[in-house]
């Protein structure tokens, strides 16, 4: 069995974390410690599955395991992009009704989502050659 499976959501994780927050601190032009966990550039969750999905086809093909983590990869892109959204506009309304402070900034947008498949690619592409 190859440990490439174990290693790649968690080094996926990891990458995308690291990224985020340089992007972030590159983009506030400060240590944006409080960016951390706020979503942003590249989505962490659309790279760790499609990490896998791309893991999964470069050492299987596109079979049965592949079709179902292309399956999971789908359902948590478009959780990323619009369910993630509207709990974000919710919160805005929720926070000037009842003037509370839940988080706003939830989903992410199509750069951040297309950012997280293209560095999962990679990703799944170095973890085949483990």
């Amino acid at each position: 069995m190859s440990y490439a499976y174990v290693i790649a959501p968690f080094l996926a994780w990891l990458v995308a974390g690291i990224t985020k927050f340089a992007v972030n601190c590159l983009r506030t032009r400060r240590l944006a410690l409080d960016q951390v966990g706020l979503g942003g550039f590249p989505s962490t969750h659309t790279t760790v599955v499609t990490t896998m999905a791309a893991l999964i086809f470069f050492k299987e093909g596109a079979g049965p395991a592949f079709g179902v983590s292309l399956t999971l990869s789908v359902i948590v892109i478009i959780d990323a992009l619009d369910l993630r959204k509207r709990i974000g506009t919710h919160a805005q309304a929720i926070n000037q009704v009842a003037k509370t402070s839940l988080r706003e900034k939830v989903g992410h947008s199509p750069l951040e989502v297309a950012g997280g498949v293209i560095l999962g690619i990679g990703l799944g592409c170095l973890c085949n050659q483990m």
